[in-house]
């Protein structure tokens, strides 16, 4: 069975979607709402039509008007809404919320932590940040992370937490000194007990925060540590926050282009960060009089302490430059594009550092996009590119066929879009040597040498797509790689691609020295019903415990694999109303971006995922294991 959204089918199901968005605008048909012409002239081609990577109105009227204006003015839309004026941002907002900025309730907080769930500098991290370790593995050892393929079937929710104005939950938690942190979409960064939930702190960043959190290491006997989080918000400013009392050490804006965010989470190591940096260029090029593209994918080494650059390399070997102009006349910038959208690897034993890229944005695409590339730790040099795809340079004006737009800043390759959204794995094999495996949005995984960057297996695993494919993240315990599939066909996928195989979504254990895969774990395509949004495969970056593998579906759904031959060992629905420490609500949903986050017997789980047409939602849900 073909997973598909398709614009038509989904406009048809808008309307009974609306109840199960968190809160609805009520809109005066009688008098029409000042941001209405303006919403309708700036935003509604995307966001009414449907638009890859543009949430649906419908998810928009279920934030506030704070939260909408705050994307105007600092985040991912301040370019498109660069033409309004202030007070124009603020019509728009209130129109699309329903709700006036005066009228703005602050939510509830959880209960304030006491002196018995303060912080706690005996129990330290036990991971730094996304990928678990320095190889970004994903595998959370069972001494640390207490859950096991043995008992996950006593697994029973034991708090939630609502994020306040939010239709996504993407931020991975982070887990140091008896307490959780977390990023969110309204850009407070949250620092919980892990135990109950209670509230540490609050930090508010410039805009919103879409990479995970990292934390900088300590040993359990050093009482007089105040270690530092790390994180990014979409805007690509980089931030070292006190775990301790969530105060800010330092701020820095990682690259100047105008489109540079940060959805990779930063990585730590002796004292230095560092941080991938990608862009939100790829849709300014939706708008056919931009000078498409001027943005290069980077990798940056700062000091931990201070925020001071030590290095900063490029993934393209040159800045863009004049390479024609598009069929209406705007002129044509390149190499572009190339950016980094997940976490850096590192290999402490080689001195290298493992990004995957993305594909560029202009024509003529090069030879460093849709790569994994080594760099030299120290000083930045680029080592290596295993490029898996070649000439593919895409942007989202290849999607355009809205009345009054058209395509001519759409390059000649248009396509395939086959990105490295997730990140590198360096595996050690069991007979002592290293590989380097990655996972593609053309569904394919793949083994590089990591001295020499040769390609030396590459599978074919999924069918592929401009979701995955393989999307945020695959995990690895020993030589067991696992991969998520999602397999979306989305818009125009069928016709773009001319697949041959049908889709295959769920997870797959692929040998990571061969490249065989061992076994397949197809998704169930039964559950979603025509439920709106609802789709069967895999997004997010997985978790692997020992002896299973952890993911949450696109269908609200999240399951516990067997490492041994792929049967579910647990299964939980997560849509619906969760009551939360604070006392409100919280609505789960898809699952996508970061993945769970595993610490002394308890799982915290992100669900929502509100974002390029995916169920809403904005819940955290910790579960922990029952009596036996």
């Amino acid at each position: 069975m073909t997973s598909r959204i398709s614009p038509v089918s989904l406009a048809a199901l808008l309307i009974s979607f609306v109840s199960f968005v968190a809160q609805t605008a009520a809109q005066d048909v009688a008098e029409p709402h000042p941001g209405e012409a303006l919403y309708t002239a700036s935003c509604a081609n995307c966001h009414d039509q449907l638009f890859y990577k543009a949430p649906s109105r419908v998810f928009l009227s279920a934030l506030g008007p704070k939260n909408i204006l705050a994307v105007l003015n600092d985040g991912a839309m301040r370019e498109q809404a660069a033409a309004l004026s202030s007070s124009n941002r603020v019509a728009v907002a209130e129109y699309l919320s329903g709700k006036s900025l005066a009228d703005i309730v602050e939510p509830v907080l959880p209960p304030a932590c006491d002196a018995d769930h303060s912080f706690d500098s005996s129990l330290p991290p036990i991971s730094r940040g996304f990928g678990v370790d320095l190889q970004n593995t994903r595998f959370q050892p069972g001494e640390t992370g207490g859950l096991t393929a043995e008992n996950v079937h006593r697994l029973e929710v034991k708090w939630s937490f609502a994020y306040p104005d939010s239709i996504q939950a993407r931020s991975e938690p982070v887990y140091g000194a008896g307490g959780i942190y977390m990023g969110s979409q309204d850009g407070t960064v949250w620092a919980l007990d892990a135990q109950t939930g209670c509230l540490r702190w609050t930090f508010n960043a410039t805009a919103e925060i879409r990479t995970g959190v990292a934390i900088s290491p300590w040993s359990a006997d050093d009482d007089s540590i105040d270690p530092l989080i790390f994180f990014g918000d979409v805007i690509a400013n980089v931030y070292a926050v006190s775990a301790r009392t969530g105060e800010l050490r330092w701020k820095v804006r990682v690259d100047d282009h105008r489109d540079a965010t940060m959805t990779g989470t930063p990585s730590i190591y002796t004292g230095r960060l560092y941080v991938p940096v990608s862009s939100l260029e790829v849709v300014s090029a939706g708008n056919s009089e931009y000078e498409c593209c001027s943005f290069r994918g980077a990798l940056l080494s700062l000091d931990a302490a201070t925020g001071k650059q030590h290095w900063k390399s490029y993934t393209t070997d040159k800045p863009p430059e004049p390479a024609g102009k598009t069929s209406n006349g705007t002129n044509i910038l390149a190499p572009s594009g190339a950016p980094i959208w997940s976490s850096p690897t590192i290999d402490s034993k080689r001195n290298q550092i493992y990004v995957g890229t993305g594909e560029n944005y202009s024509s003529p695409a090069d030879g460093n996009s849709d790569s994994i590339i080594a760099f030299d730790l120290e000083t930045g040099e680029k080592i290596w590119v295993a490029q898996q795809t070649q000439k593919d340079a895409w942007n989202t004006a290849c999607f355009l066929g809205f009345p009054g737009t058209d395509n001519s800043n759409c390059p000649e390759e248009d396509g395939p879009d086959y990105d490295f959204g997730s990140h590198p794995i360096l595996v050690n094999l069991p007979d002592g040597s290293d590989i380097v495996v990655g996972g593609q949005k053309s569904g394919h995984a793949m083994g590089i040498d990591p001295d020499s960057g040769e390609t030396l297996w590459r599978t074919a695993v999924g069918r592929g797509g401009i979701q995955g494919g393989v999307h945020f993240g695959i995990a690895a315990e020993s030589d067991s790689l696992y991969v998520p599939i999602n397999d979306l066909n989305f818009f125009n996928d069928e016709q773009r691609y001319k697949w041959e195989t049908p889709a295959k979504p769920g997870v797959y254990s692929v040998n990571a020295g061969t490249g065989e895969i061992i076994w397949s774990a197809p998704a169930p395509t039964d559950v979603c019903n025509d439920m709106p949004f609802c789709t069967p495969g895999i997004s997010q970056a997985i978790t692997a415990i020992p002896g299973a593998v952890i993911a949450g579906h696109l269908d609200g759904r999240i399951r516990i694999y067997s490492r041994e031959d792929g049967t579910v060992l647990w299964e939980k629905n997560l849509l619906g109303k969760y009551q939360t420490v604070s006392g409100e609500e919280a609505t789960g949903g898809a699952f996508s971006g970061g993945g769970v986050l595993i610490a002394h017997g308890l799982m915290y789980v992100n669900a929502g995922y509100g974002y390029n047409l995916h169920i809403p939602g904005n819940a955290l849900v910790v579960f922990g294991l029952a009596d036996e």
